[in-house]
């Protein structure tokens, strides 16, 4: 996960930007000149990667000249970016994009004034429209488009009607996420409890049933069968974060460097970072399901498991 920049247009409550830790972080926009650095680093050992950190992708005036470089390395490599569909020209860009990316991934949590009241400064009818030019900008392209959904217990309740609005809008996956407190101050664990409840399990049902009728939808949720804990998470051994200005952060859920980092890449190389002592020690707690402090908190280690009785791909 290469964070090209932290800057967002949007104010979600679904994310960690938004609390606390968010707010004391340093923000900007990875240099160009880097990114090709740690590309070629890492070029041929990587197998994907994903242009996206807490802000807005398409705000990273360099985007197409960082996929053409990737691209220019390996036509193999998976890349991703993960999108609000807002900017004025996000479209025209995603149209360009389409036949170089693998996954657009376009952030929708809930519907009408749901959406508007859990993506803060949004527009629902804007974003409607243009995720319908892009998801058509991107028919027989490369480029799979699909939403991500972040269920929270102000929407939890309007699933069924995402996977229906994905049907309309030609959008083939939607992916369901629980909301990670991990780094969210204004919460404290308790918040997963909700995820216990009869209520929120029947709207993954009726989600399914809906998925089921439209039959174009592919639906698919976070693993909340299985036992919590740190070995759950797979992140210590893949799936690396560097943060816009080049820190080496554990997780894609808390990439805050003040809070932990395992080094700077720019200054000190990819490797060097990855095998640190301190994050020898990082991944040497998983072996022994040992929590680091910094992940309390984490839905990995403190959402207890969830018996649903639906059959659907884990994500």
């Amino acid at each position: 996960m290469l964070e090209v920049t932290n800057h967002c247009n949007l104010k979600c409550i679904t994310c960690p930007r938004e609390y606390q830790f968010g707010e004391d972080m340093a923000k900007g926009f990875m240099d160009i000149r880097q990114l090709r650095k740690v590309v070629d680093e890492v070029y041929p050992y990587i197998d994907s990667i994903g242009l996206t950190g807490l802000g807005e992708t398409l705000m990273y005036k360099q985007l197409e000249e960082a996929v053409d470089y990737i691209r220019a390395k390996s036509d193999g490599i998976i890349l991703f970016i993960s999108i609000n569909a807002h900017l004025p020209k996000c479209v025209e860009i995603a149209s360009r994009l389409a036949d170089k990316l693998d996954t657009i991934q376009i952030s929708m949590d809930g519907v009408g004034d749901v959406y508007e009241q859990v993506r803060l400064r949004s527009n629902y009818n804007t974003f409607f429209e243009n995720t319908r030019a892009i998801t058509a900008a991107a028919k027989g392209k490369r480029a799979e488009v699909m939403f991500n959904f972040v269920a929270v217990k102000e929407n939890y309740h309007t699933l069924a009607e995402v996977v229906e609005a994905a049907h309309q809008l030609g959008v083939g996956y939607v992916n369901v996420t629980p909301f990670n407190v991990a780094s969210v101050t204004a919460h404290d664990v308790s918040y997963y409890d909700f995820f216990q409840t009869e209520a929120f399990k029947n709207e993954i049902i009726r989600a399914k049933a809906m998925a089921d009728r439209v039959g174009d939808v592919i639906l698919s949720i976070w693993d909340f069968k299985s036992p919590a804990g740190f070995q759950k998470c797979h992140l210590p051994w893949s799936h690396f974060y560097i943060s816009w200005d080049g820190y080496m952060t554990p997780c894609c859920a808390k990439p805050f460097p003040k809070e932990l980092n395992f080094g700077n890449v720019f200054e000190e190389g990819l490797m060097t970072c990855l095998n640190k002592p301190g994050y020898q020690q990082f991944r040497q707690l998983w072996y022994t399901n040992e929590t680091p402090e910094f992940c309390q908190k984490c839905h990995m280690v403190d959402m207890a498991p969830i018996p649903l009785d639906v059959d659907l791909p884990i994500n």
